[in-house]
Parts: C-alpha cells; sequence; structure tokens
C-alpha cells in the first residue's frame, strides 16, 4: 500500500504547484480543484488499505471505489457551485480537478488490480 501512497502523494504534489502557478484569475478555482482531487484520492487509497482485507479483499476495493466515485460527484458539484459563486473561473476547476482525477483513478485501479495476484498463483 506504501507505494500507491507515495505515487498519490507525488501526484497530488505536482497538481497542486500546477495549480499555484496558474494565472491569477483562474488560480484559486484551480487551486480548489486540484486539492479536491488530491484528497479525495488519498481518501480512497487509505480506505483501500483500510477495508480490502479479509477472503475478498478485490471486491472490498471495488466497493470503496464505488463509494469515493459517488463523494467525487458531490465534491465536484459543490466545488463547482462554490467557484460560480465566488465568480471564478469554472474551466479552470473542472481541469484542474479532471486531469489529476484520472491519473489518482489508475493509481487507484493499479492497486485493485494487485489485490488479485496472490503469492503463487498461476500465471
Amino acid at each position: 500500500m506504501t507505494r500507491p501512497l507515495l505515487i498519490a502523494a507525488g501526484a497530488a504534489l505536482l497538481a497542486v504547484l500546477i495549480a499555484a502557478a496558474a494565472s491569477e484569475g483562474q488560480r484559486r478555482a484551480a487551486l480548489i480543484g486540484a486539492s479536491s482531487a488530491s484528497l479525495t484520492a488519498f481518501g480512497s487509497l487509505l480506505a483501500m488499505g483500510r477495508f480490502a482485507t479479509g477472503k475478498k479483499p478485490v471486491q472490498a476495493a471495488l466497493a470503496v471505489m464505488v463509494v469515493a466515485f459517488l463523494v467525487r460527484i458531490v465534491v465536484v458539484a459543490l466545488g463547482t457551485l462554490a467557484v460560480v459563486r465566488a465568480g471564478e473561473s469554472v474551466v479552470a476547476f473542472v481541469v484542474a480537478f479532471f486531469v489529476p482525477y484520472f491519473f489518482f483513478a489508475a493509481v487507484e485501479a493499479w492497486y485493485v488490480a494487485s489485490l488479485g495476484r496472490g503469492p503463487g498463483s498461476p500465471a
């Protein structure tokens, strides 16, 4: 579990640094998007590590992914609402959320796939 968290931490840092480098009119919305994507990714990975144990770890991890996806839908809706009400750039928020999100989803899928491989399983 350490490797996916380290990869996600590096990607989160990169996403937030890129968002912080955005132009003045887009910086706040980009930071909201990048931090929202990063926090939900960490929450998802930590929950997978916590609940993906027992006889069916892959099913438990997939259940965590479903719940995390639903949480992300709510986070995107609330973030979009906050950005619109503040008069910030919605495009900056959406781009800063979804670009890292797709990378984080790949890291989560990689972790789930690694759960299915037990030691000594046939190729």
